[in-house]
């Protein structure tokens, strides 16, 4: 069965915010083919089901800075632009993995199902991602610790060949020839 939005798109709304992964209700009431108004009212009628670590409202820095990185990160045509000398109405709303979850049951449409069958993928996809990355990174660092000693002198030895080398040291006073020096010797000699 053909994914009904390709994970690529969904991942590209996903943002990291107050530590935790969310996803802007602008961006899901487009997912959902709903308005963002019509979004936000369901969630206020079951505001029970949402509780601070399902959904939370942008601080109008949050709210500015991301108008800031949507604006420099994506064509001005695709977003409604603001006439001159006015603001975002509203900061928008931020739900967790557990508040989209939520929105299934408070949306109550097919599409809505389908739509978060796809987004939950999409989490688990990045989740592995993330461990993967770890596990990675702790691999390398063990490694690195075990042969740290081993190779610090490999190291040392190469960094030492890297180094151009010294050019001698330039002697002071008079340079004498070695047959001069003997010629001396055997005149005083004499």
């Amino acid at each position: 069965m053909k994914a009904l939005i390709p994970i690529e798109v969904i991942e590209k709304k996903i943002f990291l915010l107050r530590g935790q992964k969310v996803m802007l209700d602008k961006d899901l009431a487009e997912l959902y083919g709903v308005s963002t108004k019509v979004l936000n009212q369901a969630v206020k009628r079951n505001l029970d089901r949402f509780p601070e670590d399902f959904m939370f409202q942008l601080t109008k820095e949050e709210a500015d800075t991301w108008w800031q990185y949507v604006m420099s990160n994506r064509l001005r045509s695709q977003f409604v632009t603001l006439k001159r000398g006015q603001h975002i109405k509203y900061s928008p709303y931020a739900f967790t993995e557990h508040g989209i979850l939520m929105l299934s049951s408070v949306l109550n449409s097919e599409r809505a199902v389908q739509v978060n069958i796809v987004i939950m993928r999409t989490f688990v996809r990045l989740r592995r991602l993330l461990a993967s990355n770890e596990e990675l990174a702790r691999k390398l660092h063990e490694m690195d610790k075990k042969y740290d000693e081993q190779f610090k002198v490999v190291f040392e030895s190469i960094r030492q060949l890297m180094l151009p080398p010294e050019k001698p040291k330039r002697q002071i006073g008079f340079k004498v020839d070695e047959p001069i020096v003997k010629y001396i010797s055997k005149r005083k000699k004499a």
